[in-house]
């Protein structure tokens, strides 16, 4: 594992308006990520994951702070800039999987790769490798409709990596599942980014999922730290 820094943040703050209430989500985080690992983050509910891992993807800003990924600081960055960052760097996978539902499952996986300007045919080839990574060979012909939520997630995942991207963002991934799809759906996940050299992060309430990742952190009163219920 190379033990270049990758992701770095850098006294990020995120304060959110409700009423005359500030809420301060984010006080102050710092952290960094090498690549190439896995990083769960868990904490309770409204304590500000699913925002942190927005302001590492770009989807959302930061009061303060920086955020780097490798050398760009992606906090500085334009929207038009923070777009082309999000489509090329960064691979997300929601607790719902937002496959088009007039779209086959290997049209779901090449679509992103085929509209960010890649070659039909090879678009194709690598949506079948990433069908494969996720055991669902059987299934690129279907619609979304036809499969399970579980294969519906896995098809999600194999789609988080067709640009080939350094960063997987995964918020909640396996919340809608039941644990068997739960079991499956993660550790194709994590396996899936060993195997292609992905840095992997992961939201989630589900203490299994968590374990797997190689280090496992918790987001409380605004602050990260080692989990130590893991």
């Amino acid at each position: 594992m190379s033990s270049e820094i990758i992701i770095r943040a850098e006294n990020l703050v995120k304060n959110y308006i409700s009423g005359t209430e500030t809420l301060h989500i984010l006080k102050g985080i710092n952290l960094e990520i090498k690549e190439g690992m896995s990083v769960a983050v868990s904490g309770q509910s409204g304590s500000g994951k699913s925002t942190l891992l927005n302001i590492l993807g770009g989807l959302d800003r930061t009061d303060e702070g920086k955020v780097f990924i490798s050398a760009d600081e992606i906090t500085s960055l334009g929207e038009k800039d923070l777009a082309v960052y999000r489509s090329q760097k960064v691979g997300f996978i929601f607790q719902f999987h937002y496959l088009l539902k007039d779209f086959t499952a290997l049209e779901n996986i090449m679509l992103p790769a085929y509209i960010a300007g890649m070659k039909k045919k090879d678009a194709t080839q690598r949506a079948l490798s990433l069908l494969a990574d996720v055991k669902l060979e059987d299934r690129g012909g279907h619609f979304p409709s036809q499969l399970s939520g579980g294969e519906r997630q896995r098809i999600a995942v194999a789609r988080s990596m067709v640009n080939d991207p350094s960063l997987i963002l995964a918020d909640e991934p396996t919340g809608n599942l039941d644990p068997f799809n739960s079991e499956m759906v993660s550790q194709l996940l994590y396996d899936g980014a060993q195997k292609r050299g992905k840095t992997l992060i992961v939201v989630t309430h589900d203490k299994k999922v968590a374990g797997k990742a190689t280090v496992q952190l918790i987001l409380e009163n605004g602050q990260l730290s080692e989990d130590s219920s893991l």
